[in-house]
């Protein structure tokens, strides 16, 4: 179950900032979220309501209840898998934002509200932790007014999305575990969603033909545009996105290696194992029996 909203046209502004929501999304994840990282002032918002699951978030391990709510910031890599019995659902919210040249300084104790939110918010780019500021109100709020459309649903969603952001700092303040990261500069406009998407969640069939069909170009203009983005051909991002997911998998010692490549889309165990190998340098055995992913401390 995936609902998806990428048609929006929704922004607003506080203080110096603008956003714009590029995707809200509700889903039932049935499969592994492969580790991906976005661009300058790009944050992802995640709330979980129901069901367990497993994020890796720069290197580390955290496991996902129902109320977990975190936030990944630009250059933030993060990867999710699912519980195999009782799967997360999830709400996502991916926000840009970029900052406008400012015609005169903010005045008075609500603008400086607003400034001392924003700089929160901006300078957090990375937070994970349990909701104590009923955000999941707010979710079913948000997506009722996207489902039904209801006369000025956009300026509904506007206020919600600012208010969401108000309860975001407010936890931030409760429960401070943040990190930062280094990034490099990436697109986060509409074709880096698309592109971003197609990695994530069909990495069992990427083909460049379809990811160039999904974009309106031809495969070459699709190559040309992965390496000036990501610095990456095709081949390097399905081969990462696999490989990713491979590793997350891995880490379920409930789980055969050959399921693991089945649900990667490989033909054969055999030319799994040669993929990971080559990748990893270690073998999916090996990398099981010497502890490889547990070497990420837990929370």
């Amino acid at each position: 179950m995936r609902t998806n909203f990428s048609d929006l046209d929704i922004r607003f502004t506080i203080g110096d900032t603008r956003f714009q929501a590029l995707n809200i999304i509700y889903e039932r994840f049935l499969r592994t979220v492969p580790s991906h990282s976005h661009g300058s002032g790009s944050y992802e918002i995640h709330y979980i309501p129901r069901g367990y699951g497993r994020a890796r978030i720069n290197g580390r391990f955290y496991d996902i209840v129902p109320g977990t709510l975190y936030v990944t910031g630009p250059h933030v890599e993060h990867a999710q898998t699912p519980h195999r019995e009782d799967p997360m659902c999830e709400y996502c919210i991916y926000l840009k934002t970029e900052k406008k040249r400012r015609s005169q300084p903010p005045a008075g104790p609500q603008a400086d509200g607003r400034e001392q939110a924003l700089a929160l918010f901006e300078g957090t780019t990375f937070w994970f932790g349990q909701d104590t500021q009923n955000v999941a109100f707010l979710m079913e709020e948000l997506f009722s007014e996207l489902e039904n459309r209801y006369t000025g649903y956009q300026l509904q969603v506007e206020l919600l999305l600012q208010q969401l952001l108000v309860r975001l700092v407010r936890n931030y303040e409760e429960k401070k575990e943040t990190g930062r990261a280094s990034g490099f500069s990436a697109a986060a406009d509409k074709t880096s969603v698309i592109i971003e998407d197609y990695f994530l969640y069909e990495y069992q069939s990427l083909s460049l033909e379809e990811l160039a069909g999904k974009l309106g170009l031809g495969t070459r203009q699709t190559e040309r545009l992965l390496q000036k983005h990501y610095g990456k051909t095709f081949l390097q991002k399905k081969t990462e996105a696999r490989m990713s997911a491979a590793a997350i998998l891995l880490s379920d010692g409930s789980r055969s290696i050959t399921s693991v490549a089945e649900a990667l889309g490989y033909s054969s165990m055999e030319h799994f194992s040669s993929a990971f190998k080559n990748y990893y340098q270690l073998s999916p055995r090996q990398y099981r029996k010497e502890g490889a992913y547990h070497s990420f401390p837990e929370p």
